[in-house]
């Protein structure tokens, strides 16, 4: 569990990615993080690395408009996905984000796994199913984590997550998190440690796919 803390406390932000062709060449491990707008990801992605301001929060859902990058290591790289699902965008700008992650989750050889970020007082809506199903159909590994859990009492947390597990295939993990309290945050580790490695040394053209 050490050695993947210190890889993620090293999390630096490297590029803002706004068009396919501007992408890092496919090769190392990345892991991906997704959700609606609003759900947390920001939250979770400075909780998960130990920094308040690595990736940039705000009250306005629908900013995070590119694929963002944070470099781990030399062939290790986070990817903060544009959130989805916001309904005062234009409808160009949500077909190009469309565009946009389903050709990146669909064509990254270095892909090791997605994480879908859902609010846990508003789980599983049309398009948080839609990606699961759609990555679940191309055989990416997935994790559900179920955000603001100290929204709810522990009762409702377990509640809401019994929902999810029961809908969810078993080979999906599902967890409850919160970046306030760190709550389900060992978790979330090992899941990153089973995808990230960080005991091994990877070659300089490595990837899940090889």
């Amino acid at each position: 569990m050490t050695d993947i803390v210190s890889l993620l406390h090293r999390a630096q932000y490297i590029d803002s990615i706004h068009n396919l062709s501007q992408l890092p060449p496919d090769a190392g491990i990345e892991v991906a993080i997704a959700g609606r707008s609003n759900a947390g990801k920001s939250s979770l992605i400075n909780r998960l690395c130990r920094q308040n301001n690595l990736a940039k929060t705000s009250r306005t859902p629908g900013r995070t408009r590119q694929l963002v990058f944070f470099r781990l290591d030399p062939l290790r790289h986070l990817v903060d996905l544009p959130g989805y699902g916001y309904a005062k965008v234009s409808g160009d700008l949500k077909r190009h984000w469309r565009g946009l992650i389903q050709t990146y989750l669909d064509r990254r050889q270095a892909l090791a796994g997605l994480v879908v970020v859902m609010d846990i007082r508003h789980p599983l809506k049309d398009l948080d199913v839609e990606l699961i199903e759609w990555a679940g159909s191309r055989g990416l590994p997935l994790h559900l984590v179920l955000t603001k859990a100290d929204k709810l009492g522990r009762g409702k947390q377990k509640d809401a997550f019994l929902q999810v597990r029961r809908m969810i295939a078993e080979e999906v993990g599902v967890q409850v998190f919160s970046a306030s309290s760190g709550q389900g945050l060992d978790e979330l580790n090992q899941v990153m440690s089973g995808w990230f490695r960080p005991d091994r040394e990877l070659g300089a053209m490595d990837s899940p796919g090889q």
